[in-house]
């Protein structure tokens, strides 16, 4: 099974339709798929559900889509760095799941590995414990949390075979191995390709199995969101 597409565009092919759920893997603009992102927004499909940990920014990343206002609601956990996110949220356009990080990855985890709901403490007593079942553990409050899985998921890796066996590298695989768990079909933006069987099978970080498409995106911009440099 060839899973190596000619570039993005070709990589979407098919996949996406109206009112879909997509996760999309990166945090803030680290590890995000670029080119996918791009080539989503080219699509022209609208009423999306975007499951990420955040946004992307003005211009940028899932910004991009709120500007064309492809997307309808996110489920997101930090949201602070896109004026337009907040326009659009604070004028009722936009549908908000807002849950906290730690969960947010959980819920992600959860629904790839099938299980779905789970017990965490994080939230009780908040809003964010509003209409949901609470428990007892040890003494302990909980609130069940239900998993979240999604029609598509894209995620960016550094370098794949051609079986789809990912590495990710170091902070850039954030949100991405669990977006990729989640989505009922994965397509993943690498930078380098190489011959099945070149990995370290102890080295990988999400085996083949959870990918489905490839695009090869050797040059990513990588824009910095914020930088820091001394006087």
């Amino acid at each position: 099974m060839n899973k190596i597409y000619p570039n993005a565009a070709h990589a979407l092919e098919g996949l996406v339709q109206d009112g879909m759920t997509i996760a999309v893997g990166g945090f803030g603009l680290c590890g995000i798929p670029e080119q996918l992102i791009g080539a989503l927004r080219d699509s022209g499909k609208k009423d999306l559900t975007a499951i990420s940990n955040n946004a992307g920014v003005d211009g940028f990343g899932l910004g991009l889509l709120l500007e064309t206002r492809q997307i309808s609601k996110m489920i997101s956990s930090y949201v602070g760095e896109n004026k337009e996110f907040e326009r659009q949220y604070l004028a009722g356009e936009l549908a908000l799941e807002f849950t906290p990080q730690g969960t947010l990855a959980e819920k992600l985890r959860a629904g790839g590995a099938g299980i779905p709901a789970f017990y965490t403490r994080t939230g009780y007593g908040t809003l964010v414990a509003e209409g949901k079942e609470t428990r007892q553990f040890n003494g302990e409050w909980y609130v069940m949390e239900e998993s979240l899985t999604a029609d598509l998921a894209l995620v960016k890796a550094w370098k794949a075979d051609k079986a789809g066996n990912l590495l990710f590298r170091k902070t850039a695989r954030n949100f991405n191995p669990l977006a990729a768990m989640a989505g009922e079909v994965c397509v993943v933006e690498v930078e380098e390709i190489v011959e099945t069987g070149e990995l370290d099978p102890d080295q990988i970080h999400l085996p083949g199995i959870y990918v489905h498409r490839i695009v090869h995106n050797p040059n990513p911009e990588k824009r910095i969101e914020k930088r820091t440099v001394r006087s």
